[in-house]
């Protein structure tokens, strides 16, 4: 099968960076980050694009940026909070090994701050977390191949778990 190695979805802040670049070391292949391409190709903050475009802007370049990762991409493969939002997207993951990681709102809030360039999380914080994850649990867990539970683990036992969920050893 061609495309990633593996692909990481789960909520902002669940730790898809830091998690997948160790990934991307253990397994020996690269790492990308759709929302890292959205930026460099937009030459702005997605923060910015929410503002400047809106929302439904932003959905269009990361659906945009899914697809291409997911055929260009052979390493571990990090996809923005909400790109499970989009069905196609969604088709898309169907054939690849994702794994989802998960956490509870007192980690969501420990680990973000639930603050600065989260253009979601403007208001309210907690509440609009626990909106965001009510609306997008399933879809994660829909795309899902394994589930990863990062809440009290340092970010070397999530890889490890990730590893060990998906059998995974160096190519």
């Amino acid at each position: 099968m061609s495309g990633p190695r593996l692909v990481l979805v789960g909520p902002m802040g669940v730790g898809k960076s830091t998690v997948g670049r160790l990934l991307a070391e253990r397994l020996d292949v690269g790492y990308r980050d759709t929302d890292d391409d959205i930026v460099a190709a937009e030459g702005r903050e997605i923060s910015e694009i929410f503002v400047d475009e809106g929302e439904e802007h932003f959905r269009a370049l990361e659906k945009a940026a899914v697809a291409t990762a997911l055929t260009e991409h052979r390493g571990v493969l990090a996809l923005g909070g909400g790109a499970v939002l989009d069905a196609d997207s969604r088709a898309l993951l169907a054939p690849h090994p994702v794994v989802y990681l998960s956490m509870d709102v007192e980690e969501a809030v420990r680990r973000t701050g639930l603050n600065v360039a989260r253009p979601l999380l403007a208001v309210n914080p907690r509440k609009q977390w626990r909106e965001l994850m009510e609306a997008r649990r399933h879809l994660y867990e829909e795309v899902a191949t394994a589930v990863v539970t990062t809440d009290g683990r340092t970010p070397e036992e999530v890889t490890q778990a990730a590893l060990d969920a998906l059998e995974l050893k160096k190519a």
